[in-house]
């Protein structure tokens, strides 16, 4: 746990100095000692989340925000599992950031669940309420998942749940980012159907949903 701390806070001073090779040595280091994506990719949030607050803080520049971000997609590319899906693959998909334009989260789950046979549609990010509910009704998507980085945008799921269900949509509506893992009860509250802490929880709860489970 001791190290672990210390890798997170050694990879953070990494991205901040735009030092890819450190980067990448600790990044290495991280996944040897856990064995597990799951946990490069809290490593990899959780970094950048601290580097995004330093920026609203005035402390950071906003180029920093911008290359932690490049280096942290390159790095975790290399670690995305390698395994196939047998069933959902009919499932129509879709991902969007809601307001925000802070993509690496989408980013990443789209990879692992491209790399896991689904196909998804990239609905991209900066989304307003009004577009995701209208692209997501016109693409007729069985599955939307909404990624946020600001709490108010995360309150905004609410009002996409309400308007795609009076338009007749079916659509289960999966949310993830930092609100939601700093709130684990934020999900319920704006009426999602599901919480994906990262990509592959996402990954499990559409095989659920594929099934005919839900969330609880």
């Amino acid at each position: 746990m001791e190290r672990n701390i210390k890798l997170f806070e050694e990879f953070q001073q990494a991205l901040l100095e735009v030092n890819r090779i450190k980067a990448a040595e600790i990044f290495d280091e991280y996944y040897n000692i856990n064995q597990s994506f799951e946990e490069l990719e809290q490593l990899t949030m959780k970094a950048l989340e601290v580097i995004g607050d330093g920026w609203e803080e005035g402390q950071l520049s906003l180029s920093q925000v911008y290359m932690s971000g490049v280096i942290c997609e390159g790095l975790i590319e290399k670690y995305l599992p390698d395994h196939l899906v047998t069933n959902g693959a009919e499932l129509k998909i879709a991902i969007g950031v809601l307001q925000d334009h802070h993509s690496l989260g989408k980013r990443i789950v789209y990879s692992i669940l491209s790399s896991s046979g689904y196909h998804l549609i990239d609905f991209g990010q900066g989304l307003s309420v009004d577009e995701i509910v209208e692209k997501t009704i016109n693409e007729n998507i069985d599955i939307l998942l909404i990624s946020t980085l600001m709490l108010p945008s995360a309150l905004k799921v609410k009002q996409v749940v309400e308007m795609i269900k009076k338009k007749g949509s079916p659509a289960k509506v999966i949310v993830g980012g930092a609100p939601f893992r700093l709130d684990k009860e934020l999900w319920r509250r704006v009426n999602a159907d599901a919480d994906g802490k990262n990509g592959i929880e996402v990954q499990k709860i559409i095989k659920r949903f594929s099934e005919g489970g839900k969330q609880s």
